[in-house]
């Protein structure tokens, strides 16, 4: 059964946006009991998103960490539900193939900015505290504009701090919580 957001009133929980069912055009997100939706990324956001997951998925595996790689899936927040665009997720919380994730199962997100002004500003101030409350490790952010940079953070007494930038044209190497080497903007760039 689904809930039309017209026919919604009063403050959104976890259960009301999960009963909207699977919609690939747009995200629903919960910040708080407010709901939050976004359409689906462009090209640039995707092929990032397509890229930096073989990556993580290659490395995780190397490294023989005990997680699965996923994109866009739910997770429970203390005061939410957020999509991040990818989650590292620990593969035994994973193997159950739930519909939701806690984010205790959660080793880090990433989030790929949104060119859009109200995409930038959720991505880079809004989502950072919910992750961090919930004791989630790492928080990568991919920007895109001006041009493609990733920001490491790693939480430190309950708030990120920045702990690696990595800018296009130049290889970094990112060792925890396992190790990966990267290059934003060949994340970013159209193959010929």
């Amino acid at each position: 059964m689904s809930v039309a957001h017209e026919q919604h009133s009063g403050p959104w929980t976890i259960e009301d946006v999960l009963a909207l069912g699977e919609d690939r055009g747009q995200r629903r997100e919960l910040a708080g009991e407010m709901l939050m939706m976004s359409p689906a990324p462009g090209f640039k956001h995707q092929r990032a998103s397509s890229r930096l997951w073989n990556l993580l998925d290659a490395a995780a595996a190397e490294a023989g960490a005990p997680v699965e790689v996923l994109e866009a899936v739910n997770i429970v927040l203390p005061d939410g539900l957020f999509i991040p665009d990818i989650a590292v997720v620990d593969a035994e919380a994973a193997a159950k193939d739930p519909v939701t994730c806690d984010a205790e199962a959660v080793w880090f997100v990433v989030e790929i900015v949104s060119p859009t002004s109200s995409g930038r500003r959720t991505d880079r101030l809004l989502k950072p505290p919910y992750y961090a409350e919930a004791g989630i490790e790492y928080l990568w952010r991919l920007e895109l504009e001006p041009a493609p940079a990733l920001v490491v953070a790693g939480l430190e007494n309950g708030r990120y701090a920045d702990r690696i930038v990595a800018h296009e044209g130049r290889r970094t190497r990112i060792e925890q919580p396992f190790p990966v080497e990267l290059d934003p903007g060949a994340l970013v760039r159209q193959r010929a």
